[in-house]
């Protein structure tokens, strides 16, 4: 199987690459030999039953001392079968979403002949990886060619491979010609319309084509709050008492949008096949490491990690590490205020223009400083959260997602609460919120966007300026395609995309109503947000694995609990309004309990509104049920038939 990918070129034999396989260049050649057996082998030898090509540039002498990069793909009838495997849906021919069945797969809308086109290009990739994931070690004792490294039956070999540093890297290769035509669909026709999602769904999978129509929702829902805020920020721009009619259509509108989110997302996950289907049984990370045990649902030997022992290293390193760095944010502020201090007292003794600019400098520099901040904790928690050393993805990513939240709301909203409700100082809240929201929005664009497509430019015209002294005009050969995006930068999911859309989300529904421009901040940024993240999708990062998702997952929860922070913020400062206090001229503790009232009856509102809004809309309840039912009924004719047929067998 080990081809040239030259005949590829050349129009030989016909091969369809789907994910690129690199090992380390100093790998023995007995374990390549062993790894690439056990892929091409038949399932029921152990093997994977998939196809391999070995990337070659050239003669042999060429290719000593690059990294052994091989091509892994697939026969339709394989593919199908795996489809199954990893319990994938789709659209049965009376218009409902099933569990697709290789032996029913002629009842399947839009599969014909032998399936060819079926299933879509994130589809096979996922197939591929599912496939490559679950190759498990049977009777060898060690990776071949590396005795230290120990197998035990049932282990993957993958994952094995990945952690001891001899598999470097797997990803999905990119298909020159749909990446064109999405592209073209996606960001280099500019247009205010819907984003073309069925096309980002079928190249690069649910959970990233979920984001981006989060994103879509998300700058769409703020159009009313931009409408609203404009008039404000333009006719009542001292006239505080206003803002608290502002306040309260702001929690009307959090707790709306993110129940209305919700029922879209449910809708769109039932059209994808994944609203309903089962997650797929959680194999250890590959960086976890422990004591040779045995698991006791799947009864193979893995490794092991005593759960007490990951709970010391939470709470009496990770925790005390959060507080500090919590601290030390706290205390970067204070120095903010000692700097607007400086800068106000230099403005007054000499009030000019230059005075005037001196003003937003502190803000500046701290919007600069938070941001800076942010990325390094981010690194911090990364590596603290894998030395805790988590057996399961999702556990890794909950641990990850909360010390990350917990440090970015302190540190990018510390300085708002402080100036709203110890300081009472509304004009320097508006201020502080202007800076930090603009300052932290251009400083995203150019680190997410321009530095990432101005480095891939510079590294995309070495390379194609090499190239073009051997071929001339030539299109570029798949075995340059395969070197140019092992070398692209490896996305790292959707996690830092939806912090910033959920920061973003804390400066609207926080502070916005004293900042009213702050919703039509947001959707500039977003529209811009849109173009890049696309462009970055589609040239700067390898393609990630296509990742099945039926909501945005923890990030759920996390926008909810700042919905609901979002209603005692803006009580409290309905409470802080001249208006309200004209009411209490002389009883304080009468105005706290008022606002208090106010703010629980809100929040009963905002809970019995989340509830009433079905997070699943009726007409897909209805399909659901009905699939269950006949799921049930099929389950009972099967046992009749099995009750039926023993006693002819004993006769």
């Amino acid at each position: 199987m080990q081809n040239n990918l030259s005949d590829y070129d050349n129009g030989g034999p016909l091969f369809a690459p789907l994910v690129v396989l690199e090992l380390a260049q100093n790998t023995e050649a007995e374990t390549i030999t062993w790894l690439l057996n056990r892929i091409t082998d038949k399932q029921q030898n152990g093997g994977a039953e998939l196809l391999v090509e070995q990337v070659l540039g050239g003669g042999q002498e060429e290719q000593k001392g690059k990294p052994n990069i091989f091509l892994v793909g697939s026969t339709w009838p394989r593919l199908l079968a795996g489809a199954e495997e990893v319990g994938l849906f789709k659209e049965f021919n009376d218009g409902t979403m099933r569990g697709f069945t290789f032996s029913n797969r002629e009842s399947f809308k839009d599969f014909q002949g032998d399936g060819d086109g079926f299933l879509n290009i994130a589809e096979c990739q996922y197939i591929i990886k599912y496939e490559l994931d679950t190759l498990r070690a049977k009777s060898e004792a060690h990776v071949p060619g590396y005795p230290k490294v120990k197998l035990y039956p049932g282990k993957s070999v993958i994952r094995r491979l990945q952690s001891k540093g001899i598999l470097v890297q797997y990803f999905p290769l990119h298909d020159k010609e749909e990446l064109k035509r999405l592209s073209f669909s996606w960001y280099r026709n500019i247009k205010l319309s819907a984003q073309p999602l069925d096309n980002i769904r079928h190249y690069f999978g649910e959970g990233l084509a979920l984001y981006f129509r989060f994103l879509e929702f998300f700058t769409f829902a703020l159009v009313p709050m931009a409408l609203i805020g404009i008039p404000y920020y333009l006719f009542a721009w001292e006239d505080y008492d206003r803002y608290v009619l502002f306040a309260v259509f702001n929690l009307m509108w959090s707790t709306v949008f993110l129940e209305l989110w919700k029922r879209h997302s449910a809708q769109l996950a039932y059209g994808w096949g994944t609203l309903s289907r089962k997650k797929a049984f959680e194999e250890p990370r590959p960086g976890f490491h422990g004591v040779l045990g045995l698991n006791p649902v799947t009864g193979r030997e893995e490794p092991v990690y005593p759960s007490t022992k990951r709970q010391l290293r939470i709470y009496l390193v990770s925790v005390p590490f959060v507080l500090l760095c919590l601290y030390l944010s706290l205390y970067v502020m204070m120095i903010y205020f000692d700097m607007e201090s400086w800068a106000l007292s230099i403005y007054y003794e000499d009030p000019n223009f230059w005075t005037g600019v001196l003003l937003f400098i502190p803000s500046i520099i701290y919007a600069v400083v938070i941001e800076f901040m942010n990325l390094l904790y981010r690194y911090a928690a990364e590596i603290l959260t894998n030395w805790e050393n988590h057996r399961l993805e999702s556990s890794f990513q909950n641990h990850l997602v909360l010390k990350v939240l917990v440090f970015n709301f302190v540190n990018c909203f510390a300085s708002l609460f402080y100036i709203a409700f110890v300081m009472q100082d509304m004009m320097l809240l508006r201020h502080s919120l202007a800076t930090l929201l603009i300052t932290s929005q251009i400083l995203n664009q150019v680190m997410e966007a321009f530095l990432p497509y101005w480095l891939q430019r510079r590294r995309n015209k070495k390379v194609h300026k090499k190239v073009r002294r051997i071929l001339g005009d030539k299109e570029l050969p798949l075995v340059v395609q395969v070197q140019l995006e092992s070398d692209m930068n490896t996305y790292l999911g959707t996690f830092d995309d939806y912090l910033e859309q959920f920061l973003l989300f804390g400066y609207v529904s926080l502070f916005s109503c004293v900042y009213p421009l702050a919703a039509l901040l947001v959707i500039l940024n977003n529209m811009t947000e849109v173009y890049s993240d696309a462009f970055k999708m589609c040239h700067v990062y390898k393609r990630p694995f296509s990742e099945p998702a039926s909501d945005i997952g923890v990030w759920q929860l996390a926008f909810e609990t700042m919905s609901a922070i979002a209603v005692v913020t803006n009580c409290a400062l309905i409470g802080l309004s001249p208006q309200v206090k004209a009411y209490f001229p002389e009883a304080d503790t009468q105005l706290i309990l008022t606002v208090v009232a106010i703010e629980h009856v809100l929040l009963a509102f905002k809970f019995i509104l989340a509830f009433i809004i079905p997070d699943v809309p009726k007409h897909i309840q209805i399909k659901l049920a009905k699939l269950e039912f006949e799921s049930l009924e099929a389950l009972k004719k099967k046992k009749m038939l099995e009750d039926t047929e023993i006693p002819k067998a004993h006769k």
